[in-house]
């Protein structure tokens, strides 16, 4: 909403986690022998090590982005999946 290309947030006292998202942006990459222009953002997650595996963050932020790259796939298929 403001245009912010990356960050890392901060837990607040009390907060297990809290997920980081960026501005969308078109971005050109190598597309075989072309160039391809796809929107692109970064997502980070910050999480409390004491409450939260690394692991489930990392298969946490697998499943969205699986979701946002198949939004008409379901949420249980994607966990599952």
């Amino acid at each position: 909403m403001f245009g912010v290309d990356e960050f890392c947030a901060i837990i607040n006292p009390g907060e297990s986690a809290i997920l980081a998202v960026s501005s969308v942006a078109p971005t050109p990459v190598a597309v075989g022998d072309g160039i391809g222009v796809p929107a692109d953002d970064e997502a980070d997650l910050t999480s409390d090590h004491r409450l939260v595996d690394g692991e489930l963050a990392a298969r946490f932020l697998n499943a969205l982005r699986r979701r946002l790259q198949t939004p008409t796939q379901s949420a249980a298929d994607i966990l599952n999946g």
